[in-house]
Formats: C-alpha cells, structure tokens, sequence
C-alpha cells in the first residue's frame, strides 16, 4: 500500500486520519481512508459509502464512532472519490458487474488484516453500500455484526414499471444505450444541481452545506448522475440478494421516514425475512440518516454502537 491524499481539512475527521493506494484483482487503483479511533479501540467498523460518495464525507462519522469507542475505515469504490474512474466521461458513475464491488471490499479486507485494524469488524454500509454490504455477508466474511442506512436493497422504479425490473435491466444491458446518462441524471452533480429546498437526502441546512462545501474546495471528488449500465446492473444485483437467504449476523437498519430515494418494500421484506434483524424508522430523517440533524446522527451511532457493543465478545 502506498500513500494517498486525504483532504484532512474538509473531512472534519478525528485526528490521526491516513489514506492509502489499493490495488483491486482486476487491476482497478481504489482509496481507503482510516482513522484509528481512541487508544484500546473496541473494534473496527468498516463504513461502506453509496453511489457518488468519497472518504471525506463520513470524517463526521469517524469521529461519532471514535467518541463510541471504534476506529473507522472507508473506501473510494472503483468509479468514484479519486478511485480510477471507468469513463471518458469521469462524472459518470458506471460500474460493469456490480460485483466487481466485491473485489474492491475485498482488497479494502485485504488491507485492513495488513493494517491490523482492531477487531472484532463491523460494517455500516450506506444506501449502494448497503449492497456491497450485503453481498459480502453471503458468504465466508471476518464481521461480527452488520449496520445499514437506507440500504440500496431495491431501486425505485415506477410502480407499472417494478415488476418488470430485472427482465427489462438484461434486455438493456448490452444494448447501445448502457453507457449513456440514466433518465432524469445528466452530468452535474445533485448537491449543485437541486437547491437544499426539498432535496432528498437531508432536512439539515447546515449538513447540506457541508456537502456542497466539500465538492466546491475539492472538485475531483464529485461524482454526477450514473450510466443506464450501472442502474441496470444494481437492479439485476438487488434481484439477486433478495433470492438468497438472510445472513445469520446480528443486524439493525435506520431508514427515515422521508426517504425517497430506494426502495422501501424491498428493505421491509429482507428485514422481515432477517432473524437477527431490526428496522428502526426515523419519521423525521431523508435518506442520508449520517447527513442528517445532530439529534437524528446521535440516535443511529448510538444504536450502531449498541450493536457493536453486545457483539465485541
């Protein structure tokens, strides 16, 4: 692992922050950012950001899980932060195989046993973390228990168009269009292109702020709307999980009860079919629970902690 920048005064991170060069399988350049949390850390969470995300956004993060007694690590995925970009077109996120994600989580595991991160591990995956997330709990995993934030475990999609989802993503595939903008996306990034006034993500002006700050003072961070490949591949990869059993992990999901970005019904129903897992809706929360008021942030790294906490055994 070599070096890598860390823009240490936009993250708001604890003190102690480093980031590194990762080399996925395929050859992809991946960044991991870690912070090592207090003296005698109880254990590691591995927070697994979504689409359009970079490290320096959950420095906040890190720092709420350091007061909680954890280190934190968080990668660039492959097409995003300053991780290789996939395109020509370097705002457009796009992905070829969605689990092409699991090499990255596994260079970033890969890393951690080098950096010999504290353990036992955990992971906090976001939104299209959520899935990564997911997928690498299917199988042989090193994690002791599991948290999610609006986990992207289905996509919306309008209702007559649902059904159809999976059947209409392999027809679109391989087809000329795979690399164009999805509908609706183009390439300016969402924190620029809506106003905070009913934006999807937070009811926080000031955390808004912080978002839209960041990509001002670091523009090669930003990330704009996806390819119609990369949303195919996501529905395909959501239909996916949702045929596979429920790993037998601890597990508590947060999603706010303003979230208007995944798909609901398809969080209620792997919860449902979850043993181990625990759905807390937050009423007043959009669909960046860790972007959120301060109040909302303390009541998700509280019951993230909880959870860890009762599984460090």
């Amino acid at each position: 692992m070599q070096p890598a920048p860390l823009h240490a005064d936009i993250a708001r991170g604890p003190e102690g922050g480093r980031a590194f060069w990762l080399t996925a399988a395929d050859g992809v350049r991946l960044r991991l950012g870690v912070w090592p949390g207090p003296a005698g850390a109880k254990g590691t969470v591995f927070l697994l950001p979504g689409r359009t995300e970079y490290i320096e956004k959950y420095g906040p993060a890190a720092a709420d899980l350091a007061q909680r007694g954890y280190a934190m690590l968080a990668a660039d995925w492959r097409g995003q932060g300053l991780a290789d970009r996939l395109l020509d077109d370097p705002v457009k996120g796009h992905v070829v195989n969605f689990t092409d994600y699991q090499l990255d989580m596994a260079a970033v595991c890969q890393a951690a046993e080098a950096l010999e991160l504290p353990r036992p591990w955990f992971i906090l995956g976001h939104s299209m973390g959520g899935a990564i997330g997911l997928r690498a709990l299917m199988g042989a995993h090193p994690f002791a228990a599991c948290a999610f934030s609006a986990p992207m475990w289905g996509i919306g999609l309008p209702a007559l168009v649902h059904p159809f989802g999976p059947r209409i993503a392999r027809a679109l595939n391989d087809t000329a269009f795979a690399l164009r903008y999805a509908p609706g996306t183009g390439p300016q990034t969402y924190v620029f292109r809506d106003p905070f006034l009913d934006n999807k993500l937070t009811t926080d002006p000031g955390m808004w702020a912080f978002m839209v700050d960041q990509l001002a003072q670091a523009p090669a961070l930003m990330l704009s709307g996806p390819s119609l490949r990369w949303v195919t591949e996501g529905i395909l990869e959501c239909a996916a999980l949702a045929a596979l059993p429920a790993p037998d992990l601890p597990c508590y999901t947060a999603l706010g009860g303003l979230e208007r970005i995944v798909d609901i019904p398809a969080v209620e129903r792997q919860i449902a079919r979850w043993p181990k897992a625990r759905l807390d809706r937050i009423a007043s929360a959009q669909h960046e629970v860790m972007m959120e008021t301060a109040a909302t942030r303390a009541h998700f790294y509280d019951a993230c902690a909880a959870l860890f906490d009762a599984n460090c055994g």
